[in-house]
């Protein structure tokens, strides 16, 4: 009897471990390393500068100039 205790408890301790595991996920969010930020700051600040600077360089040529 005793085998089977033990070996019902070992079980049950495992199973509930990994519930916990599997629940505790769901809380949070997942991790963004240091260098992952610095590379999604550097992509998103790329893409704002681009287009203005299209813009004032496409307003600049189509001005005619007097000279």
């Amino acid at each position: 009897m005793n085998r089977k205790k033990k070996v019902k408890q070992t079980l049950l301790k495992q199973a509930k471990k990994a519930r916990a595991k599997k629940a505790g996920q769901g809380n949070k969010p997942r991790y963004v390393s240091k260098a992952e930020r610095a590379e999604l700051a550097a992509q998103e600040g790329q893409p704002d500068e681009t287009p203005s600077d299209k813009a004032t360089t496409g307003e600049a040529s189509a001005r005619p100039t007097d000279g």
